[in-house]
């Protein structure tokens, strides 16, 4: 007996059908953000209107209440004076506050003691930053639940905050929403959003906050896609005083058109398209985007440089140049029309040749051989020599130009003595 139960296993102990007490501070606590709003609101409602004395009250509520898991609805409150519901209404069986924005005066000062509230809370609690970042979107695809009044100051608040850095342009991405551009919310809300933000700062720092989030060529989006043209952007625009915006639309309007220029002469260039082809997709494109032929002359004399792999050692490199611009100078000779395109075209010479090294020498052969091929004129040339040159290399271009300078000045043998300054 005694060997039968020595080679019986002990059995391990089991926890089945055992309980254990949660401890308190392990129990996830529940979600109750009536009970924070009331707080909130009594509060506001203790402070009254005077926004210093909100600013104090809502710093010190922060060591008591969890801002981190109530920020929507604190910010709520804020700006509309309680739990906003889907759409943008107010529950109606939710206690309110006239503490709040939309409750406020319709004017640029008031937004302005506002937007210093929603900053000293956002300085003080940096983990709202991203809850406030995300209810201002969600406000924005709100706008048709709001009045006009409460939508233009929401703008005009929106405005100042982009300004002082509280708030980043990605935001303008909600005004894009099919529903708030159809019928005209999104382009009426962003003119009292743009008089604002330019009105604490200037279209320059505006300009920038845009360019950084990819927003700076999306401004015509806030137009249904059938008035989605400069001219409709411009004309809407300038008539409610926002005319610096227009005319900084009209500009990145035309930069995207110049690239778009210039990367497909590119792609004509390297398919080796008839001129006269490339000259006639040249011409419609500065009739359609209003291109000046200055811009033009400057965009064909870069891309025509960049189709070619340069030789690195400077003897070689002035007659692959030479060979290489006598090709394409039927094709620079249609843009130089005017005396301040071909002065454009020399300026651009001047340039290339400093920037690049190899070319240092090779400037006045190249000026020759367009003033042979009808490309540049006696006029602009001297009118560069004399006093519309660049500063870069300078002395050494006008040195190399001096002799040729000279036989224009005096030409009166004819075009034979042209020659001598060919080699």
């Amino acid at each position: 007996r005694v060997s039968f139960m020595n080679n019986q296993k002990p059995q391990k102990p089991t926890l089945s059908g055992q309980r254990f007490k949660t401890r308190k501070r392990d129990e996830k606590e529940r979600f109750d953000p009536t009970q924070f709003q009331d707080c909130i609101i009594q509060g506001l409602t203790e402070t009254g209107t005077d926004l210093e004395a909100v600013a104090k009250f809502l710093d010190a509520s922060g060591a008591k209440l969890d801002y981190r898991r109530y920020a929507e609805t604190l910010f709520d409150i804020l700006v509309a004076g309680g739990m906003l519901a889907p759409g943008g209404t107010l529950a109606d069986d939710m206690t309110r506050t006239n503490v709040c924005v939309f409750a406020a005066q319709e004017d640029l000062e008031t937004m302005q003691a506002f937007a210093q509230v929603f900053n000293k809370l956002i300085r003080r609690y940096k983990y709202l930053e991203k809850g406030f970042e995300d209810e201002v979107k969600k406000l924005l695809l709100f706008l048709k639940g709001f009045s006009e009044s409460e939508r233009n100051k929401l703008a005009m608040l929106t405005g100042i905050l982009l300004a002082n850095g509280t708030l980043n342009a990605s935001i303008l991405n909600s005004l894009y929403n099919e529903n708030l551009v159809k019928e005209g919310v999104s382009a009426a809300f962003a003119v009292k959003l743009f008089k604002s933000w330019i009105n604490e700062k200037d279209i320059n720092a505006v300009a920038v906050s845009l360019r950084k989030v990819n927003m700076d060529n999306r401004l015509m989006e806030l137009f249904p896609a059938n008035k989605q043209s400069v001219e409709h952007f411009s004309k809407y625009f300038t008539e409610a005083g926002l005319k610096e915006l227009s005319e900084y639309v009209r500009n990145q309007q035309s930069i995207g058109a110049r690239k778009e220029l210039q990367k497909e002469l590119q792609e004509q260039m390297s398919r080796g398209d008839p001129f006269k082809d490339i000259i006639l997709y040249v011409k419609e494109e500065m009739k359609k985007n209003n291109i000046s032929e200055q811009t033009v002359v400057a965009i064909i004399w870069s891309s025509v440089m960049s189709t070619v792999e340069w030789n690195k050692k400077e003897e070689l490199v002035a007659e692959q140049a030479i060979k290489h611009l006598k090709q394409y100078s039927p094709l620079l000779a249609a843009f130089t029309t005017q005396g301040q395109s071909e002065l454009t075209l020399l300026l651009k010479i001047q340039e290339y040749c400093y920037d690049n090294i190899h070319f240092m020498k090779a400037f006045q052969k190249i000026v020759v051989l367009f003033y042979k091929a009808e490309v540049l004129s006696e006029e602009p040339i001297l009118k560069w020599y004399k006093d519309a040159h660049l500063a870069k290399g300078k002395s050494v271009f006008l040195e190399q130009m001096k002799k040729f300078v000279e036989w224009l000045k005096n030409a009166e043998e004819g075009n034979q003595q042209l020659s001598l300054y060919v080699d």
